[in-house]
């Protein structure tokens, strides 16, 4: 397994953020659309270990990927805790693999949606995140943690603007628990209980 090494610095202006990208010379990658479902057991025990599945389809490949927050416990993880673990594999067939997923006795959680242009400079990553019903956010990921801290103040934010956190705790930062939700899309935001 390895650790993402990545901070994000949320509530953000997009162009301005992107005039700044280019004139530090970074060049911009691609755009993508994600769609996501993101599985658990009944009784959601990854989610209370602050962790998860992801299948991920960009429309380039489909992914499946075992997350977890580091340095976190419980379901009230705060921000900024240490990291987190991945290990990834692409797989050929969303469908196939969502079945696969559900005959071991996992459950849907939630299906999502993102959108993300992607720029780099060097080695270092700068994903512009827009989630349904939140503020846009910009990701740094880098090889080492002082990258990071360098490209974050680059970019004119403060190193007091950095959180490590996934996207379920900046939810939950704006009042919205995933996992009372079955769909987050930008068309559709459905309660588990509707």
């Amino acid at each position: 397994m390895a650790q993402e090494i990545e901070a994000k610095v949320l509530d953000i202006d997009i162009a301005d953020v992107e005039r700044k990208l280019t004139a530090l010379g970074a060049q911009k990658v691609g755009e993508q659309f994600f769609k996501s479902t993101t599985f658990d057991y009944p009784g959601f025990p990854l989610d209370k270990d602050s962790s998860w599945v992801r299948m991920r389809d960009d429309g380039k490949a489909v992914a499946i990927a075992y997350k977890k927050r580091l340095g976190v416990s419980g379901e009230k993880a705060a921000m900024n805790d240490s990291g987190m673990e991945e290990v990834e594999v692409t797989v050929g067939d969303f469908a196939l693999m969502t079945q696969l997923l559900l005959k071991i006795g996992m459950i849907e959680k939630f299906v999502q949606e993102k959108k993300r242009r992607t720029w780099q400079l060097g080695d270092v990553t700068f994903d512009i995140d827009e989630w349904p019903r939140l503020n846009p956010y910009i990701e740094i990921e880098a090889p080492t943690w002082e990258q990071v801290d360098q490209a974050i103040v680059g970019l004119g934010f403060s190193l007091g603007q950095k959180v490590v956190c996934s996207a379920t705790q900046i939810y939950e930062r704006a009042g919205i628990r995933d996992k009372d939700y079955v769909k987050m899309t930008f068309d559709e935001f459905i309660r588990r209980d509707a």
